[in-house]
């Protein structure tokens, strides 16, 4: 049992590995992970910024929990990042809402036609996703954006389920950044897809094809620098370069 008490959450879920497999539905998967509380050292983390909070949000509530994966059951694209940033996700409880990362990925999945709108700023925002989901390796804000290895293993149980239960329509996984793409690589392990060997590596626009193992469709992983404001400021990653790995994305995905 973690050695932790959470402030925030009444009822919570503290061995992954346990409670992802039984979750039927996406639904009941992304509420078990609202309440996860498996990673000490996270919980106090998270929690703290929702205490603490910037300056610039000190009058919001911040959400402080386990960031959800988010977008429809039947998501034909998944679009894999880290974690949760701390005044982002973390305060907004939604992956890439409410910071300058996700300001440049809903605009590029807006002009791709995969989102509703340009712009993401809240839970009640009417924002919805076409067929595609954003999810993570890692649903905790970490210090430093670092997860140790050992939660990124703690954690990889809510992601391999998810996308398990995703399996019926999904064809691509867009991973944002090379760390992103090795937290992926154990995931898969416990997926309907075979790893090839050696194992395919990160890189903007890789693209390696993983066979099914359950004789079902493969999957496609697309590579793509991260929307970080490191890469984004410093012209790494133009709009230009990110839409054309998500309109890659769409044709991979059989999208018309």
């Amino acid at each position: 049992m973690p050695d932790v008490t959470s402030q925030l959450i009444a009822d919570p879920v503290e061995d992954p590995a346990t409670a992802a497999p039984r979750a039927e539905r996406l639904a009941d998967l992304d509420e078990r992970v609202t309440r996860c509380i498996a990673c000490p050292r996270l919980v106090g983390w998270r929690e703290e910024v929702a205490r603490v909070r910037r300056a610039a949000f000190r009058d919001q509530q911040y959400w402080g929990r386990p960031v959800p994966g988010f977008g429809p059951p039947d998501a034909a694209i998944a679009i894999v990042g880290l974690a949760p940033a701390a005044h982002g996700g973390n305060r907004t409880g939604r992956m890439f809402t409410g910071d300058r990362s996700g300001d440049v990925l809903y605009r590029a999945l807006y002009d791709v036609g995969l989102a509703s709108q340009p712009e993401a700023r809240h839970l009640g925002d009417g924002l919805t996703l076409h067929r595609t989901r954003i999810t993570a390796p890692v649903r905790c804000a970490p210090p430093a954006n670092k997860p140790t290895p050992a939660e990124r293993d703690t954690c990889r149980h809510w992601l391999a389920r998810e996308l398990g239960l995703l399996r019926p329509t999904l064809r691509v996984i867009v991973v944002l950044g090379a760390f992103g793409w090795q937290a992926l690589m154990p995931v898969l392990r416990d997926t309907a897809w075979q790893l090839p060997r050696p194992r395919p590596k990160f890189g903007h626009n890789a693209h390696a094809e993983l066979p099914a193992a359950d004789g079902g469709a493969p999957l496609h992983l697309l590579g793509c620098y991260h929307v970080s404001q490191q890469n984004t400021f410093t012209g790494k990653l133009t709009p230009e370069m990110l839409r054309s790995v998500l309109d890659r994305a769409k044709e991979l995905a059989g999208f018309r």
